[in-house]
């Protein structure tokens, strides 16, 4: 639990994994400055306000990943930090430096920067399993694990700036880590879903609703599993207390194919288009049931990928993306 009046910052609060770590530090009693791009932006600012705590214990500030000042207002005063905020864009990468390289990178040197000038204790930051795969010349018969990187390589020749923008945030961190003497614990999700708390979807949620909508793509590169809002927010609050977690922590429910989770939503939602895929997706992807192990040693009881599933089509229902 919180101890008394502790303030922490989360960067990227208003998106929906920000909003579920804001809920759930506000309800273990924390004191909470979330950053958001624009204060006057509603769809940003509307859902977090309306938080269990929130008018007493919810400070909002508004950022620019580029600029360092407005980074360290949010942060002065805090013992912690939990760096969430990076841009998630998959598709249309026009101006990928711009778009997204500059953003993940210099921005988590930013808030890093930041943390080690207002004496933050212990930083937070979400990474990605995009920071882990797409990784072809894994060996065929070893399971991807916190050891596991993406490959820079095969990346840029595929033009996949997402990766390789996670991977360059992630491994500057470490770097900065090293070189600074600052405190860092890096959390790497899988596809993210659950109920959403803001108005806009994130880029796992849309995944699950062009699936519904009949989309065949099979995601071979960048699905290693799913996992619940909750628990990728759980999982943060169990890095930044447990000072004996150290390193990576993968953050999946289970590490399986992107055919395993559409032959589990054609199966409960059969009034929908889902395409029939092939079972094995991800070649050379070895499925297991605790690839989360860091995590599962820590205490995190995952959500099942049944109940994943179910809670993200009522959140789509409900929000009026599908009927």
């Amino acid at each position: 639990m919180a101890k008394d009046g502790e303030v922490v910052c989360v960067t990227g609060g208003s998106g929906c994994i920000g909003s579920w770590l804001v809920r759930e530090l506000l309800h273990r009693g924390y004191n909470v400055h979330a950053t958001v791009q624009d204060l006057k932006d509603e769809n940003e600012t509307k859902h977090l306000e309306g938080l269990e705590g929130a008018e007493t214990r919810l400070r909002l500030f508004q950022i620019d990943l580029l600029d360092y000042p407005s980074i360290l207002r949010a942060v002065n005063g805090c013992a912690g930090v939990f760096h969430l905020a990076s841009p998630c864009i998959v598709d249309q990468v026009h101006d990928p430096q711009k778009q997204l390289l500059d953003p993940a990178i210099k921005g988590t040197i930013n808030v890093l920067t930041a943390a080690k000038e207002a004496g933050v204790s212990r930083v937070v930051v979400t990474s990605s399993i995009s920071s882990i795969t797409p990784s072809p010349n894994w060996p065929p018969d070893v399971v991807k694990a916190e050891d596991c990187w993406s490959d820079m390589d095969y990346c840029k020749q595929k033009e996949l700036w997402y990766p390789i923008s996670k991977n360059l945030a992630e491994k500057a961190a470490w770097d900065f880590s090293k070189e600074k003497g600052l405190d860092v614990v890096v959390v790497n999700p899988g596809t993210v879903m659950g109920p959403v708390i803001p108005s806009r979807l994130n880029a796992s949620m849309l995944m699950l609703l062009r699936l519904l909508q009949g989309c065949t793509e099979t995601y071979e590169n960048f699905f290693m599993g799913s996992v619940h809002f909750k628990d990728v927010a759980l999982a943060h609050i169990l890095v930044y207390e447990n000072k004996s977690a150290t390193g990576r922590h993968l953050c999946v429910e289970a590490i399986s194919h992107y055919g395993d989770f559409v032959a589990k939503v054609a199966e409960l939602y059969p009034e929908y288009k889902v395409p029939r895929l092939p079972k094995d997706t991800q070649p050379g992807l070895l499925r297991a049931k605790d690839g989360a192990k860091k995590m599962m040693d820590l205490g995190l009881q995952f959500i099942p990928m049944e109940q994943i599933i179910k809670e993200s089509v009522e959140s789509l229902k409900s929000k009026g993306f599908i009927s």
